[in-house]
């Protein structure tokens, strides 16, 4: 006797589809992911140094600012451009003339160009051999037909985990001090990612002056653990 397979209802089928682009949203920007991320404080470092950062709540001031006004509203334009398709070249070249100092540069060239070689067993599409990282994501995204509103948000929460991480071990601050900011900006994420939907690429620009001067002065600085 040969047994065939039922075929499940529609809407357990969407609810799978669904879970499985959870899934590899969380797979790729999990900290886990090989992308380095973890050897980049995007100017953190200085901040923490001239103590423009001491405790939980400049740093969570700080997040927002770059958050809401600075280079992770950049990131999730850039993002949500190349999750629609076009000229994925030319945006590229976009990500990398808006980083606002050479170590900006080399961060988001380096950890998407990584992304993109630790994505090789999910098929990724052809892009630039040195591509930008939210080039890299949303375009992957976008071929496994992952909803843009999600990746954005996902990638700009993995982008805050990241520079959280970095604080808790620069301040120092406690883990529970440094998750108490993360809850704290997930409004704050939520509304870069109303605020960037119908957003043009004329709109890429921003006001966090000090977080792209850290970005700067970090190059120079005497004693460093962090490459950007």
């Amino acid at each position: 006797m040969i047994l065939k397979p039922v075929p499940m209802p529609a809407g357990i089928t969407i609810i799978m589809m669904m879970m499985r682009e959870l899934m590899r949203l969380l797979a790729w920007l999990s900290p886990s992911f090989p992308t380095s991320a973890y050897a980049y404080s995007h100017g953190l470092e200085w901040a923490v140094e001239c103590r423009d950062i001491v405790d939980k709540a400049t740093l969570g001031d700080w997040l927002s600012d770059v958050l809401l006004h600075g280079s992770a509203r950049n990131d999730a334009i850039l993002l949500r451009h190349a999750h629609r398709g076009g000229d994925l070249s030319g945006l590229n070249d976009l990500a990398i003339a808006v980083a606002a100092s050479r170590e900006r540069r080399v961060e988001t060239l380096d950890q998407g160009t990584a992304f993109i070689a630790a994505a090789t067993a999910w098929h990724p599409p052809e892009l630039p051999e040195r591509v930008a990282y939210p080039i890299a994501v949303g375009a992957l995204a976008a071929r496994h037909g992952i909803e843009e509103d999600a990746t954005t948000a996902v990638y700009l929460q993995a982008y805050a985990i990241n520079l959280i991480s970095a604080a808790v071990r620069l301040v120092p601050l406690g883990q529970s001090a440094g998750l108490r900011v993360l809850a704290a900006l997930e409004q704050v994420i939520l509304t870069v990612v109303n605020d960037t939907r119908a957003a043009t690429l004329d709109d890429i620009g921003g006001c966090a002056f000090r977080a792209d001067i850290a970005a700067m002065r970090h190059e120079t600085q005497y004693t460093r653990l962090f490459r950007s």
